[in-house]
């Protein structure tokens, strides 16, 4: 049973941080790649950031380039995304994910396998 949650989220005010953190279970993490989505209210779910197995290449969208970065930590079977310089742009509903999406496609969401329930970011 493949299991994703996040937590760490909240509200915060333009310009400040966040660090949000996603628990994996072991069966799906040693092997997949990880990434973070958001969704605001009426948009479609848009890749954030995402990271290989072994946490050597990542992939960010421009609109978060500069501000985010994704790490992951093997041994805790964990997954960060720190934000920070947030703007209101940011607030969305942030999900955790996991699979083999494809390098070239990675911030499709149809191309991943495991989400996370989510946790919600608001900036004001």
């Amino acid at each position: 049973h493949v299991q994703l949650v996040e937590s760490g989220g909240g509200s915060v005010q333009a310009g400040g941080s966040l660090r949000l953190s996603c628990a994996a279970s072991r069966s799906i993490y040693v092997t997949a790649y990880m990434g973070w989505f958001r969704q605001a209210p009426g948009k479609e779910r848009e890749g954030v950031a995402a990271i290989s197995p072994l946490g050597g290449i990542t992939y960010y969208a421009d609109s978060v380039k500069g501000r985010f970065t994704i790490s992951r930590d093997n041994t805790k079977n964990t997954l960060y995304l720190q934000m920070n310089s947030l703007k209101p742009e940011d607030t969305a509903m942030y999900y955790c994910t996991a699979g083999w999406p494809g390098r070239r496609n990675w911030f499709v969401a149809g191309n991943w396998n495991y989400w996370g329930q989510g946790t919600q970011v608001t900036v004001s």
